[in-house]
């Protein structure tokens, strides 16, 4: 009965979201509670709920001091002198502006989180999108991209549970499937190339920006010693993220309220940062937060077990020396379906119990488990891609659909490469 419950739930959600039947805000509020009452979970429904928002809610705190901060830096001029540098580079011209954004976003990528990549790399080149006139959904599909790949970092959530649940080290695990990222790596670049030609044959070729970026921040802090302080409190600040001296929701409340002070001295000036960023962040926030809605009643009910218990019942013991291969194509649609918990500590163990049989190794296992990355990022389930969406002001549905297709194929680009290094085997040896 949960199995036929879930997804038929999971069916109707994605139904309304590409139907465009429902908003993603009320689709993950208004679809999990009807399938929770027809359950009969009406009794549990507020624990699981609760339980739910409990868990994103660290997440949720993150994005509402995270984004204030960058929007107030944004605000105080801090990233006008990189805007005009990077426009001298770029010249106007499409195809330049997109492997820029690639090239930033691999390198802020390396901390594993995708909400930094998303604030940093759109802070810069927003201005720049805007003034050409670019495909945003274009500029978001590049930077999922570059996000699903850099939650492939060993400090990565993703990996660190592959490892933790295959019980195996993590420079085995991930050494090796370096090519095959090194691989999807050079198809984002060529991605952004493609989409670049695109957009430059459709604006007619490169378009002059020089004397468009003047000066346009209210704050005091455009130059002189604030903007000084802002870059070195932007580097403190991501040093501390890496080295994760406090849980990252605290460190961007405090970064938050010094950038406020320091650049916007004055309670009714800080009062207007705050109502005028005050709509975006209610957007993310309100997402992330029904996320938690979806989350919970999903976990609790029992449901997103019952789907993994079904996934394991459902394969062909003869698909057995092929368990990785099969692995890696499973990873691609159940991370989008489920969280990775459940996946990596519910569905890849059972895998793994069965591939072993075949000479199949854990530690294969795991890299295999990690194939389906790029695909996961577009989750209702990750609280970052509604930022990228909001920031981008785009239909999530919409969205969805256009960057689905790519996504999927760089999940096989990783497969591929991967199957030809021999990081992953294509049958057993046993």
């Amino acid at each position: 009965m949960l199995i036929t419950l879930s997804c038929a739930m999971l069916a109707c959600f994605i139904y309304a979201l590409m139907s465009k039947r429902l908003s993603a805000l009320t689709a993950l509020i208004l679809i999990p509670t009807v399938f929770a009452l027809i359950g009969g979970f009406d009794a549990q429904m507020g624990k699981f709920v609760i339980d739910g928002v409990k868990m994103v809610a660290p997440n949720g705190v993150l994005m509402i001091f995270a984004m204030l901060y960058f929007l107030t830096m944004t605000e105080a001029g801090m990233f006008d002198p990189l805007v005009t540098r990077i426009v001298g580079a770029v010249r106007g011209d499409p195809v330049r502006i997109f492997i820029g954004t690639v090239a930033l976003g691999f390198i802020v990528a390396l901390d594993g989180d995708g909400a930094t990549i998303y604030m940093i790399v759109l802070s810069a080149f927003l201005p720049i999108y805007r003034r050409l006139g670019l495909s945003l959904p274009m500029v978001c599909c590049l930077l999922l991209q570059v996000a699903g790949l850099g939650n492939m970092v060993p400090w990565g959530g993703p990996t660190a549970r592959a490892a933790t649940a295959m019980h195996v080290d993590m420079a085995e695990m991930f050494v090796p499937l370096l090519p095959a990222m090194f691989a999807s790596v050079l198809y984002t670049f060529g991605l952004a190339w493609w989409f670049g030609r695109r957009e430059r044959a459709r604006l007619g070729g490169s378009i002059d920006l020089n004397g468009h970026f003047a000066d346009h921040s209210q704050g005091g802090g455009k130059g002189g010693w604030r903007l000084l302080f802002n870059w070195a409190l932007t580097g403190a600040l991501l040093l501390a993220l890496c080295l994760e001296w406090l849980p990252l929701a605290y460190l961007f409340m405090i970064a938050a309220c010094l950038a406020l002070i320091v650049n916007f001295p004055g309670l009714k000036a800080q009062q207007d940062q705050l109502a005028l960023h005050a709509p975006p962040i209610l957007a993310v926030a309100s997402l992330i937060f029904a996320a938690g809605v979806f989350t919970g009643i999903l976990n609790g009910t029992g449901m997103a077990n019952a789907v993994a218990s079904g996934l394991v019942k459902v394969i062909p013991p003869a698909l057995g020396p092929y368990m990785a291969v099969l692995t890696a194509l499973v990873s691609i649609p159940m991370t989008w379906l489920v969280s990775n918990d459940v996946f990596y500590f519910g569905i890849l163990p059972i895998l793994a119990e069965t591939a072993q049989h075949h000479g199949i190794s854990a530690v294969e296992m795991a890299r295999a488990s990690l194939i389906g990355q790029p695909v996961h990022i577009l989750s209702p389930l990750v609280a970052s891609t509604y930022l990228v969406v909001s920031m981008l002001k785009l239909d999530y549905a919409e969205n969805q659909r256009f960057t689905l297709k790519w996504s999927v194929v760089s999940c096989l680009v990783l497969l591929l490469v991967a199957l030809l290094a021999g990081t992953i085997p294509l049958s057993g040896r046993g």
